[in-house]
């Protein structure tokens, strides 16, 4: 194994971790909870998982000079705004999972074939030209980054929290102490809000 394949390696390890956390938060949840949207910007988890094929598709595909047509209308200036984050009506939580998992496959095949150093071209990035290696990190971190966004977007809809079983990643105390550690930074909040209101 190549010094090439080591890094390669641990470049996919990461992506995948972050894949799977995505995967996670989606289960047991009805077509509506997957949906709705829980902040000002509509955030969701269906379209957490749909923005994210369409950057895996976008950065391994025609960066590199390999057409995806599921991902040509996405980058199309005449597209819906905001049409990659959000799942219609007609589609199911397997339709994008199905998606997401064919984003995998091409980023894998993708990343298998070509060597870390190999050139591609991103059109919209002030330096386009670029390699597989600064591509593979920069999706790593997009997908780590709605990853935390999808653990909050969880926690809204059901208090779910971790990252691969529920509440893994947290300290195991009940309810009341949660309740009371909440209430707590609450109050540093606020006593830090005055103090800074009455700079």
């Amino acid at each position: 194994m190549t010094a090439d394949d080591d890094a390669k390696a641990d470049l996919r390890t990461y992506l995948q971790e972050g894949r799977d956390v995505l995967m996670f938060k989606l289960d047991g949840l009805s077509e509506y909870d997957l949906r709705r949207p829980l902040t000002p910007t509509g955030t969701n988890l269906l379209g957490l998982l749909k923005h994210l094929s369409f950057v895996e598709m976008g950065y391994f595909g025609p960066v590199f000079g390999r057409r995806v047509p599921e991902v040509e209308a996405w980058m199309a200036e005449e597209g819906e705004p905001n049409s990659d984050m959000w799942a219609t009506a007609e589609e199911t939580r397997d339709d994008v999972v199905g998606l997401y998992r064919r984003a995998w496959a091409l980023t894998d095949a993708t990343v298998e074939e070509l060597p870390l150093d190999a050139q591609g071209r991103v059109p919209w990035w002030s330096r386009p030209e670029v390699t597989l290696h600064r591509v593979l990190v920069h999706v790593i971190g997009e997908t780590h980054r709605h990853a935390g966004h999808a653990d909050i977007v969880r926690e809204l809809i059901d208090g779910s929290v971790g990252n691969q079983g529920v509440g893994d990643n947290l300290p195991e105390r009940d309810a009341v102490w949660w309740a009371d550690y909440r209430e707590r930074l609450q109050r540093v909040a606020e006593a830090a809000g005055g103090r800074t209101q009455g700079r």
